[in-house]
């Protein structure tokens, strides 16, 4: 019989990082069994990462493996059932969903954190301060590819200025949620702008473009607010509100840029694999000590309640496609 290993490992391959903890055997069905695979968005990736090391100290024989390939590729991973566990920034999809139930994958959705997404310009913006909705809708929208292309035309006050644009690529969860927050329908995104992954590297190209704006994970503003300058999103309330103070997104004030993070459980990984069950007891249990740390914000008290009962029960489907941005979280778990 022969066997291979895979021993504790850091690769980073362009977009895709992945991390493994513990030593796998490639054979055998019992120590497949004993394997918990997660992959997904690279929004969220940091609590899953920080929860797998800290799973190892207390478990060292557990195996681990952590990937980020954005929400929809961990999606296809996990519809194929390639992985147990899938980290997105987004719900499923309805394709998604009757991808995976051809596949005979029901899921589990358990929220675990809530993200603002941040909007960013250079430091030597200092005209767009507050932006509404609808300049960001005229910034963004699909009819605006080539046409929207100096700031001015987003608003006459502006200055005539080059309009150089950041963002998550279109096969990410920000890129879709923000979409949908900003447009009112999924996927009217223009084309022109430049796209990345890694979401540093979005934070690298407006800190180093005077007449750029993006939007990123409030962590990625968090980590490099000494480089850029906070955009206000003018809330339903005509107020100019931002993602810092958390608080603000708790409380849903950044509306409607704030929004949930979750895992999603395949049923069957749940039903036919302990190891999963118990590193999800233990994600759950323990997530919370690194959420701020790493710049994501806590459910509150009771919602984390709710989503500890959902891993007991497997009650599977979502509750959250029929949310609205910034509608409070505890409504939907």
């Amino acid at each position: 019989m022969s066997f291979c290993y895979q021993l504790k490992s850091r690769a980073l391959l362009t977009s895709l990082i992945v991390l493994t903890f513990g030593i796998t055997s490639c054979n055998s069905a019992e120590e497949k069994k004993k394997e918990v695979s997660v992959d997904g968005a690279a929004v969220g990736f940091p609590i899953s990462l920080a929860v797998a090391e800290e799973y190892q100290k207390v478990q060292p024989n557990a195996k681990v493996s952590v990937a980020s390939s954005g929400t929809g590729g961990g999606i296809s991973k996990f519809c194929a059932g390639d992985i147990d566990i899938v980290g997105a920034s987004r719900t499923f999809r309805n394709e998604e969903i009757k991808t995976c139930k051809k596949k005979g994958i029901n899921f589990v959705e358990l929220p675990i954190a809530l993200d603002g997404i941040a909007v960013i310009t250079n430091r030597q913006n200092n005209f767009a301060q507050c932006l509404t909705i609808d300049e960001l809708k005229k910034m963004w929208n699909a009819k605006s590819t080539n046409k929207i292309t100096s700031w001015n035309q987003v608003n006459s006050k502006f200055p005539n200025k080059p309009l150089k644009l950041y963002a998550p690529a279109s096969d990410t969860g920000t890129f879709d949620y923000f979409t949908q927050a900003v447009t009112g329908k999924a996927k009217n995104s223009r084309t022109d702008y430049t796209p990345s992954h890694n979401q540093n590297i979005l934070v690298q190209g407006v800190a180093g473009d005077p007449t750029a704006l993006g939007y990123v994970g409030i962590s990625y503003y968090l980590q490099n607010q000494d480089k850029l300058n906070l955009v206000g999103v003018q809330s339903p309330k005509g107020k100019c509100e931002k993602p810092v103070p958390v608080d603000n997104v708790v409380k849903n004030i950044y509306t409607p840029l704030s929004r949930p993070l979750f895992v999603y459980v395949s049923k069957k990984s749940l039903d036919s694999k302990p190891a999963v069950k118990e590193f999800l007891k233990f994600y759950l249990d323990n997530s919370w000590k690194w959420i701020d740390s790493v710049g994501y914000v806590s459910l509150p008290d009771d919602a984390y309640v709710k989503v500890q009962r959902k891993l007991v029960t497997g009650e599977t489907g979502t509750k959250f496609q029929k949310a609205k941005p910034g509608e409070p979280i505890i409504n939907f778990i």
